[in-house]
């Protein structure tokens, strides 16, 4: 257990956001929220990182744990002079050949030089993964990493965020609205409106009626994703990970 929350609940000026949670991220999970808007994923998130404390309920994470944690978005000013390099080095604490080895992961090793404010939207959101893991996280939090790319980029950021949760042996929680991408890509949804709807594996949330009653039907088989299983032996052709595990290429 990386973060337990229990009977958790979070009231702002008379209003409840929060309800009722419970909530656990294992060592290698990925746990998806999912909800219409204000349902209360941003501030679940907050609550998780430390950054809120709950109005009642609790909230528990292993000692001095390591969260590497990803922006919904970010604004810089037109005219701050700051590349990818200098934003990277911003980090609170890191090693120069950690810096090296994500950078390299992650395939930014030629924007380095590059402002922020010209890179694209998958280069920024690689960019803001590699400064989340650079403190060889524990677990990572990620609000909607995929917000703002096309289909194949959403595609291949899930594919990257769940190749990481095996190579660093993390979990990850992260909020997101891509449904049927996301459906493929994660171990555990929670379906959240101020409270958990439901919660399970995708294929059973799927048939959920609360998950039906806000998202309507799920999606046909033919339209969704491929989903790997893993019940089979793979060849040669793999390329090592960040910590020196393989990665499958498809």
């Amino acid at each position: 257990m990386l973060i337990q929350m229990r009977n958790l609940a979070f009231v702002r000026q008379g209003r409840t956001i929060l309800e009722n949670i419970d909530l656990t991220i294992k060592r290698g999970e990925i746990v998806t929220l999912i909800g219409p808007n204000g349902a209360g994923k941003s501030t679940l998130l907050k609550i998780a990182l430390g950054l809120l404390a709950p109005s009642s309920g609790s909230r528990q994470a292993i000692a001095n744990i390591r969260i590497g944690y990803m922006p919904q978005k970010l604004s810089l000013p037109e005219t701050l002079p700051l590349t990818v390099k200098d934003f990277l080095k911003l980090a609170k604490s890191y090693e120069k050949s950690q810096l090296q080895h994500v950078v390299h992961r992650l395939k930014i090793d030629h924007l380095l030089k590059t402002p922020m404010q010209r890179l694209s939207g998958g280069e920024l959101q690689r960019t803001l993964l590699a400064r989340a893991l650079l403190c060889k996280p524990e677990l990572l939090v990620l609000d909607e990493p995929v917000q703002g790319l096309d289909v194949s980029g959403q595609s291949e950021l899930y594919h990257l965020i769940h190749n990481l949760r095996e190579e660093l042996d993390c979990g990850v929680l992260m909020v997101s609205h891509d449904l049927h991408l996301v459906m493929a890509n994660t171990d555990k949804v929670i379906c959240l409106n101020g409270h958990v709807c439901c919660e399970g594996h995708p294929q059973t949330i799927q048939q959920d009626p609360s998950y039906l009653e806000l998202f309507g039907r799920a999606m046909p088989a033919h339209l969704a994703p491929y989903t790997h299983h893993h019940d089979h032996t793979h060849d040669a052709h793999c390329s090592h990970g960040l910590n020196g595990n393989t990665e499958e290429k498809h």
